[in-house]
């Protein structure tokens, strides 16, 4: 497959700068889910509780949640650009792991 698929240098420049973009969108949307488990203000009936509690569980400290989800991407996204940076090769040789994660972390996109 490397003799077929041939990378340009200004190519991979600008796949990196595009990570690099989404990175930047994914640590800010890191920052955000750090908020999310503050869940004042739902009351005091039990109901109320056990929907606060349901929220800070979609929030954060599950592999489902919110916060984690973007981590998860966060780190993928990182070794996709990483191996672009290394000059294309290494994503042809990590493409279908990368993938893999990429599906794993949101299976119904």
């Amino acid at each position: 497959m490397n003799d077929i698929v041939r990378l340009e240098p200004h190519v991979v420049d600008e796949i990196v700068r595009l990570c690099n973009i989404m990175l930047a969108e994914l640590r800010d949307a890191a920052r955000v889910s750090e908020k999310l488990t503050v869940t004042e203000g739902f009351g005091d009936f039990e109901s109320a509780k056990q929907l606060a509690a349901g929220y800070r569980r979609k929030a954060a400290g599950t592999p489902e949640s919110a916060k984690e989800r973007v981590e998860q991407f966060i780190e993928a996204l990182t070794e996709l650009r990483d191996a672009f940076a290394a000059g294309g090769e290494a994503f042809l040789d990590t493409n279908s792991e990368w993938a893999r994660r990429i599906g794993a972390i949101a299976p119904d996109t």
